[in-house]
């Protein structure tokens, strides 16, 4: 596959200052752990359908894991020409209205947060308030070369009302399977979301916790504040890939700023990369500590990002501020938000028809509603308004 049009500036890693050096090392060892550990294959269902329960535990232990190969080539392909769109349709500049061809830019018509932006190489959210304050430290952000934009795009929320491929994804059988594995077939949404971390460029994102809602629940366990999917387009490593503290989500609420100062750095010592091919796909749970650093790599990291809740998770919550409105989450607030599954399923099907669908319980006896049709493709506007943030 040609790799979407990014531009590459010409620089070494001495330009990036002589904390780099130090990163390279730690990139190093994380990467080496990473592959030492039990956590990555393909998705593997028994003969009554149920998931691996290999799978499970190492799931459970650990806190994320790495399907290898879920998604093949010419997915992969429809993948990248909409992401190509998608930049090709970005706003010329952060809150420009128009893209560079003069046309009305990606999002400018809908009411939701679509087009984010970032410094380059910057951390704009860590030791700030911030989405409740989950991001409570900063992370280093190296030397800015001279000849970079100002900002550079970062993320496209809402992504499914963009991309057709990556609504497809989103109704992927196996993955909606293990979904129902690990949160029950009742599941419900999360959020959608399209990273680009741009080559040599890219911004970082501040260790943190993705929960806020539930951490004095009585009944909190491991799972209670869901998981994100992300599927790669090109594959992810130490440089340019996200970071997990194995096991941190089973430990409650972290001090993340603690365990910091305790590092003396960014480079939090038991963190690992997830190391993936194209077409990998990452479970991570969002209770796990996690992070970024800058990408001061050549190589782009496209993230289609995604993620469910355990339906008694929500139901009944009243929550928002960071993926959508504060509002409470009752009964047609879920299902109106989950028809997007039902979505995501038709429109696999359309275009891989060799596929046995997944059934999704909630809907099962009214998916005929929700098929993706062109009059869909103009409801589902400003889907995200109603995510599910928890």
């Amino acid at each position: 596959m040609n790799k979407v049009n990014l531009p590459l500036l010409d620089i070494s890693a001495a330009d990036y200052g002589a904390d780099e050096a130090e990163m390279i090392r730690y990139r190093e060892l994380g990467t080496a752990r990473a592959l030492a550990m039990d956590n990555r294959g393909p998705i593997r269902f028994d003969e009554a359908g149920r998931l691996d329960p290999a799978i499970l535990e190492a799931y459970s232990r650990h806190g994320f894991y790495v399907f290898e190969g879920v998604l093949g080539a010419d997915e992969l392909a429809d993948i990248e020409r909409d992401v190509a769109d998608l930049l090709e349709r970005a706003p010329v500049a952060k809150d420009a209205k128009l893209d560079k061809h003069g046309r009305p830019a990606l999002g400018v018509d809908c009411q939701g947060r679509t087009v984010g932006w970032v410094r380059p190489l910057s951390d704009p959210i860590g030791g700030t308030d911030a989405n409740h304050g989950r991001h409570p430290a900063k992370m280093t952000e190296p030397e800015v070369p001279p000849d970079a934009p100002a900002e550079v795009m970062q993320i496209v929320l809402g992504s499914l009302q963009f991309s057709e491929a990556c609504l497809r994804v989103y109704g992927h059988p196996q993955l909606l399977a293990v979904a129902a594995a690990i949160n029950g077939p009742d599941f419900t949404p999360f959020n959608e979301a399209v990273w680009i971390k741009h080559p040599r460029l890219g911004g970082s994102v501040a260790w943190h916790q993705d929960g806020w809602t539930h951490w004095d629940d009585p009944d909190l366990d491991e799972g209670t504040h869901g998981f994100n999917y992300m599927a790669q387009l090109y594959g992810c490593d130490a440089a340019n890939g996200l970071w997990v503290v194995p096991g941190s989500h089973r430990l409650g609420k972290a001090d993340i700023r603690a365990m910091v100062e305790a590092a003396g750095s960014d480079r939090l010592p038991d963190a690992v990369p997830l190391i993936c091919a194209p077409g990998d796909v990452a479970i991570t749970n969002r209770q796990a500590v996690h992070g970024s650093f800058a990408n001061t790599s050549p190589n782009v990291r496209v993230t289609i990002n995604f993620g469910f809740h355990r339906r008694k998770s929500v139901l009944g919550v009243e929550s928002g501020g960071v993926h959508n409105p504060v509002t409470l989450y009752d009964e047609a607030y879920i299902r109106r938000r989950s028809r997007m599954i039902i979505y995501g399923i038709d429109a696999r099907r359309q275009r891989f028809s060799e596929e046995t669908p997944y059934t999704y319980e909630p809907l099962a006896d009214s998916a005929d509603e929700w098929r993706w049709t062109p009059a869909a493709r103009a409801e589902v506007r400003d889907y995200n308004l109603q995510d599910l943030g928890i």
